[in-house]
């Protein structure tokens, strides 16, 4: 149990994006088996992982299934969002807010414009990465 009181964190981004997940302690290692519903939610639990934990590699075993290929992910809107904002926080590049804005302008005129409490689609790393 040691394990998993010191990926405790990791857990916790887990549960914040709704992964279904069994975790055992085998072999010296901490296994974490479940699903994500979209590769965002798994991406952040491997972020959490890679930033918090230098050791990982030799004591954690992370098997996730995406329910969800498309989109990337999900993001309902906080006070303080912005597309640029968002695009430079998931992307890590500020001007591929278009992208965003683009997969959602079914509910988006202005990109400019978003509303808190709205539901936005990530489009996946590699469309946003294009040129």
């Amino acid at each position: 149990m040691a394990l998993q009181n010191d990926y405790q964190d990791v857990l916790d981004v887990a549960k914040n994006v709704g992964a279904k997940i069994e975790t055992r302690e085998e072999n010296g290692k901490l296994v974490i088996k479940g699903t994500v519903d979209h590769a965002f939610d798994r991406d952040r639990m491997w972020d959490q992982i890679k930033a918090k934990h230098p050791k990982w590699n030799d004591e954690i075993m992370v098997m996730l299934t995406v329910t969800h290929n498309e989109p990337y992910g999900l993001h309902t809107v906080k006070s303080g969002d912005t597309l640029s904002k968002l695009a430079k926080d998931i992307y890590g590049d500020m001007k591929l807010y278009t992208k965003i804005f683009e997969a959602n302008k079914d509910q988006l005129k202005d990109p400019d414009h978003i509303k808190v409490g709205q539901v936005l689609k990530l489009p996946p790393k590699t469309i946003a990465n294009r040129a």
